[in-house]
């Protein structure tokens, strides 16, 4: 009867380890707004009911000290790297937020962001929380908490490691950070290098004008201006983002599986 106690306690540890690595690390849910005691209260209750809908029986876990650490290590890790996948979407949003405060002129101008505790330039932050307001939107916190959940079925309880098709989709994930800066700041980009082009052409025809104060209120204006053109099409490029980040979590869940 002890060994049993023990057995579903350890069980009931690894479900715990990898779900609240998870949330540490998943938007929303790793801000530094969320309480901790909430996030370890949530863990333990979902721990909880996936333990009683797991098959027991198919896992054979050995209670000693060392296989302890290493397999809760494992569970720690897949946690993780789940919670990670997610926030690249939003590390992109953010980083193409940086491009395009810096293209305006805005890169002095830094706020703190609480929820990454990181400094960004106004435009950042603002589509940074445009981006996490349409998340909540979509229920995205929702389907963070079922994906760990899911996890469980594909990827067994100390069964984890890191093969190639793990390294795969990290790698693809990661490099996903900069194509998604890119396509959101694009089209500033392209409209400012065009200005600052101006500027050079306008340097050299007249060479005594101060193009850097006459040009900086303009490029600021400017920038504004586009912005306030193109935030329905940012709305909806960064919903299509995070609404196919659900097929992307099943992809990433079905690599650590593997």
């Amino acid at each position: 009867m002890t060994e049993i106690l023990i057995g579903d306690f350890v069980i009931v540890l690894f479900i715990f380890l990898r779900i609240i690595a998870m949330l540490a690390t998943a938007p929303i849910f790793s801000s530094a707004a969320f309480p901790v005691p909430a996030r370890i209260f949530l863990s333990l209750i979902t721990s909880y009911m996936v333990f009683l809908t797991i098959d027991k029986n198919a896992i054979a876990i050995d209670v000693n000290l060392i296989s302890i650490a290493l397999n809760g290590a494992r569970e720690v890790l897949v946690g993780m790297l789940l919670g990670y996948m997610i926030t690249f979407i939003f590390h992109g949003i953010s980083f193409a937020g940086s491009l395009i405060g810096y293209d305006i002129g805005l890169m002095m101008a830094e706020v703190m962001n609480p929820m990454q505790e990181t400094n960004n330039n106004v435009v950042g932050e603002v589509i940074y929380y445009t981006a996490m307001m349409i998340f909540l939107l979509i229920n995205g916190h929702h389907h963070i908490i079922s994906a760990v959940v899911a996890s469980f079925k594909v990827i067994p309880l100390a069964k984890f490691a890191v093969t190639l098709p793990v390294m795969q989709v990290i790698i693809k994930y990661s490099f996903a950070v900069f194509t998604i800066a890119i396509k959101i700041a694009s089209p500033v980009m392209v409209s400012f290098f065009l200005i600052h082009l101006a500027e050079g052409i306008i340097a050299r025809v007249i060479p005594n004008i101060q193009v850097f104060f006459i040009t900086q209120p303009a490029k600021i204006g400017i920038g504004f201006a586009f912005l306030a053109a193109l935030a329905p099409i940012y709305v909806f490029a960064i919903k299509n983002l995070l609404q196919n980040y659900e097929s992307n979590l099943s992809e990433i869940i079905k690599a650590l599986g593997s």
